[in-house]
């Protein structure tokens, strides 16, 4: 049950006055003049002042490795997993067709069968592939073109 004895009511100083009010006291603000905060864009800053300052987006993805992944979809992928506390199989090797990378997540094809896995990147060790990989980023003068993803 909430008990009384710990509350206490906020007051705020209004002006220079040392006039101190409660919130039931302060006075309403005219209709349609309340005032909104600013919007920001993600990355954005905002001054003391309240002056949004706009940041330039990257010019390129940070390298990441579901970024490395996504620039290589389609390609042929062995990926070394490891399971801790697993007493059945602690490591295990997947191999198949890169259909997906996320932040959290692989998703892989078998080729023979279109049957697709899931795997967690928290599970990955390290992947190998057996073509080159696409390690340049798009938009960045000198990059390869990205090829269309083979299924």
């Amino acid at each position: 049950m909430f008990s009384n004895a710990y509350y206490r009511p906020v007051t705020y100083k209004i002006g220079n006055q040392g006039q101190v009010q409660t919130p039931s006291q302060m006075p309403s603000q005219v209709q349609g003049a309340a005032t909104m905060p600013p919007s920001i864009a993600s990355g954005g800053a905002i001054t003391p002042s309240g002056v949004v300052t706009p940041t330039a987006p990257p010019a390129f993805e940070q390298s990441y490795i579901e970024n490395i992944l996504r620039l290589n979809l389609g390609k042929i992928g062995t990926f070394y997993m490891t399971y801790e506390n697993n007493s059945e199989w602690n490591a295990k090797i997947f191999k198949g067709v890169l259909e997906a990378a996320g932040r959290d997540h692989i998703i892989i094809s078998d080729p023979a069968t279109g049957r697709r896995t899931i795997l967690l990147m928290v599970n990955l060790d390290f992947a190998t592939f057996d073509e080159p990989l696409t390690y340049q980023y798009p938009g960045v003068i000198g990059a390869p073109p990205v090829p269309s993803p083979r299924f």
